[in-house]
C-alpha cells in the first residue's frame, strides 16, 4: 500500500515538469503520465517522480492536516 501527501504546485515548466511544494520540499517532478495541464496552485498525487492524479483543494487540506496531527503527535523519531 502506498501513502502519497498532497503536493501543491508552485511552478509549471515547458518540458511537461512542475516543481511541487510538499510540506515544505520542494522538488521537480514528471507530468508525462497525466492527460490534465496542471496551473500553480493545484494539489496532486505524486508516485515516484510521477504525478499522477489531481486532488481537490478541500481533499488535499484535510489530508494535509491530518499528517501534521500525525507528525505532532508522534513526537521525534528515534535515531
Amino acid at each position: 500500500m502506498c501513502l502519497s501527501i498532497p503536493s501543491q504546485v508552485v511552478e509549471v515548466h515547458e518540458d511537461n515538469t512542475v516543481t511541487v511544494d510538499t510540506m515544505g520540499v520542494k522538488r521537480r517532478v514528471s507530468c508525462h503520465l497525466l492527460m490534465d495541464e496542471l496551473v500553480v496552485g493545484e494539489y496532486v498525487l505524486i508516485h515516484i517522480g510521477f504525478v499522477m492524479s489531481k486532488i481537490d483543494d478541500k481533499d488535499a487540506q484535510e489530508s494535509l492536516e491530518m499528517y501534521q496531527f500525525i507528525m505532532d503527535e508522534s513526537g521525534p523519531l528515534p535515531i
